[in-house]
C-alpha cells in the first residue's frame, strides 16, 4: 500500500508572514508608545532589581559554568555577571518576573510582555558592546523602546482572542515568539529569517500550565519567562546562520501547532498590528500579586481600618469578582510556598485586610504563619458578576473589577467596597505614573549608593535623554 503526500513546500503560514512583516517594516510614530515604554522600562528593571534580594532567585543566576566571563557579552542589572546574550537572557528575565511585579496583559490569554526585555535587553547590549568594539557606533535605547513597543504588541495582539491557558499551555510560549521575532531583526534578520525563527519557536515543545496551579505551584512560574525569553535569543540567533524554519508550523495537517496543541482551532484576531498593547498596559505599581487580585487588594486595604480591631467578630467575607479570577486564583486548601500564595486571590485579601498593605515579603513563611490569615480565607466566597467578566473582555474598558463586603457576627456589615480598574490602568495613568516612579526609587535604593541612584534618575526620567543613550552606557549605570 502506498501513500500520496506532497512533498511540496507550502507558502509560509499568514500568522509568521504578518509578524515579519510587522517586525520587519512597520514604524511607530505613537508619542504615547514611547513614553509608556520608557515607564515600562524603569519599572522593569526595578523588579528585577528587588528580586535580587532574595535568594530564591539569585542562586538560579550567573552562568551556566561558575567564572565565566563573556569579552564584550551582556551585563546583568544590578549584578556583576557578564554572559552570553542567552544566558543574560534568562537571568534578566527571570529577575524581572520573580516577584510577580511587572507589567500585565489581560486577554483571552494573560501574560505580562515586558518578560521580552530579558532577550532584547541582553542582546542590545551584547550588540552595542561589540559594535563599539569594532569602532562602529552602538544602538541606542530608543532602538530598545521600539523593540519593547513590537514584543508587546506581537504577545499583546495574539492573546486578546486567543487562550492558551484553556488548553493547558502557559502564557510564556507568547513570550518566545515575540522575543524571537524582534530579536531576529535586532542581530540584522531578514524577513525571511524572521519567518524561520518564529516558526521555529512554535514548533517547540511548550510550558504546560501546570507549575501555575494547584498542586504543582512552585517557583518555575518565576523563571519560565527567563527560560522562554532566552530560548527565543537562541533561535533568533540559530536562524542568523541560515538555520531553515518550518513554513507550515501552524498549519500542517496532523503534526502543526493548530492540531497537536491547539485543538485543531486556527488562532482568530482582533486587530492588526501597530502599538495597541504598549498603549494600553497595566502596571503592577502597588501590589507583587497576580494582577486579577489587584482590585480586590485596594479593596481589601480600604476596608482595613474598618476590620483591623474586628477580625475576631467576623463571620463572612464576600469577594465578588469576574471568571478569570475564579479560574486562576480561587484557591483553598494549604499554601505551600510564596510562588503558591502569590496565587491565591483568598491569602492576598487576608493580608490587605490584616496588614493593610500588601508586599513581597508577605508571602514568606514567616508571615503565612499567622493564623489569622488562614483564618479569614475560610470565611471567604467568591462569586462572579457577569458584567464584571462582560466589562473585562471588552476592548474599550478592559476593566479588572472586585467587589468586598464583610458581614460580623452581630449582624452589622461593612459597606461594599468596589474598585473597576487598578491603579495601573491606562484610564488612571496621571495617579499611577508617580506612584510608579516612586515604586523605581524604592528598588534602585535597594541596590545602588545615592550617587549612582541620582545618575540613573537623571536619565531615565527624561525621555529624551533616554532614547539617545547608547545601550552599553545604559546598562553599565546598572552595574553594582
Amino acid at each position: 500500500m502506498s501513500t500520496h503526500i506532497t512533498n511540496l513546500r507550502p507558502e509560509p503560514d499568514k500568522v509568521l508572514t504578518d509578524i515579519a512583516d510587522y517586525v520587519c517594516d512597520y514604524e511607530i510614530t505613537s508619542g504615547e508608545a514611547y513614553e509608556t515604554a520608557g515607564h515600562c522600562l524603569i519599572d522593569t528593571l526595578g523588579c528585577g532589581l528587588e528580586a535580587l534580594g532574595y535568594p530564591a532567585c539569585t542562586k538560579l543566576l550567573g552562568p551556566v559554568v561558575h567564572g565565566t566571563v563573556v569579552p564584550n557579552g551582556s551585563k546583568v542589572p544590578g549584578t556583576q555577571f557578564q554572559l552570553d546574550p542567552v544566558q543574560a537572557a534568562f537571568n534578566i528575565g527571570s529577575m524581572i518576573r520573580w516577584l510577580d511585579f511587572n507589567d500585565t496583559w489581560l486577554a483571552a490569554e494573560w501574560g505580562h510582555p515586558s518578560d521580552n526585555l530579558g532577550g532584547i535587553l541582553a542582546v542590545a547590549d551584547y550588540l552595542a558592546r561589540t559594535r563599539q568594539a569594532a569602532g562602529k557606533p552602538p544602538m541606542l535605547m530608543k532602538d530598545i523602546l521600539t523593540s519593547m513597543i513590537k514584543a508587546h504588541e506581537i504577545q499583546g495582539i495574539i492573546a486578546l482572542e486567543n487562550s492558551f491557558n484553556r488548553v493547558g499551555l502557559d502564557h510564556v510560549v507568547l513570550v518566545k515568539v515575540a522575543t524571537t521575532a524582534v530579536v531576529t531583526r535586532m542581530l540584522g534578520g531578514s524577513r525571511e529569517e524572521v519567518i524561520n525563527a518564529v516558526s521555529n519557536a512554535w514548533i517547540d515543545g511548550q510550558s504546560l500550565r501546570t507549575y501555575r496551579h494547584s498542586p504543582n505551584t512552585g517557583p518555575r512560574k518565576s523563571w519560565a519567562a527567563g527560560d522562554a525569553t532566552s530560548r527565543g535569543v537562541r533561535l533568533a540567533l540559530m536562524a542568523i546562520k541560515g538555520e531553515m524554519g518550518c513554513p507550515s508550523a501552524l498549519t500542517a495537517k496532523t503534526w502543526g501547532f493548530y492540531d497537536v496543541l491547539f485543538k485543531g482551532n486556527e488562532f482568530r484576531f482582533q486587530r492588526p498590528y501597530g502599538s495597541y498593547v504598549m498603549e494600553h498596559i497595566l502596571f503592577k505599581i502597588s501590589f507583587p500579586a497576580e494582577f486579577h487580585s489587584q482590585t480586590a487588594v485596594e479593596c481589601a486595604i480600604q476596608l482595613h481600618p474598618a476590620v483591623k480591631d474586628r477580625m475576631d467578630q467576623i463571620e463572612k467575607i464576600e469577594i465578588t469578582t469576574h471568571e478569570s479570577a475564579i479560574r486562576i486564583i480561587d484557591k483553598k486548601g494549604p499554601l505551600h510556598n510564596p510562588a503558591d500564595r502569590d496565587h491565591c486571590l483568598q491569602y492576598m485579601v487576608a493580608i490587605g485586610l490584616i496588614f493593610g498593605e500588601l508586599t513581597a515579603a508577605h508571602y514568606e513563611d514567616s508571615v503565612a504563619a499567622d493564623p489569622r490569615i488562614d483564618s479569614l480565607r475560610e470565611k471567604m466566597t467568591c462569586t462572579e458578576d457577569p458584567q464584571y467578566t462582560k466589562a473585562y473582555l471588552d476592548p474599550e474598558k478592559r476593566s479588572i473589577a472586585n467587589a468586598i463586603q464583610i458581614f460580623f457576627k452581630d449582624g452589622s456589615s461593612t459597606e461594599r467596597i468596589e474598585v473597576e480598574y487598578p491603579i495601573g490602568h491606562r484610564r488612571r495613568r496621571d495617579e499611577g505614573i508617580p506612584e510608579l516612579v516612586k515604586k523605581f526609587r524604592i528598588n534602585l535604593a535597594r541596590r545602588f549608593p545615592e550617587k549612582q541612584q541620582n545618575a540613573i534618575l537623571d536619565i531615565c526620567l527624561d525621555q529624551q535623554k533616554l532614547e539617545d543613550m547608547p545601550v552599553n552606557e545604559f546598562v553599565d549605570m546598572f552595574v553594582i
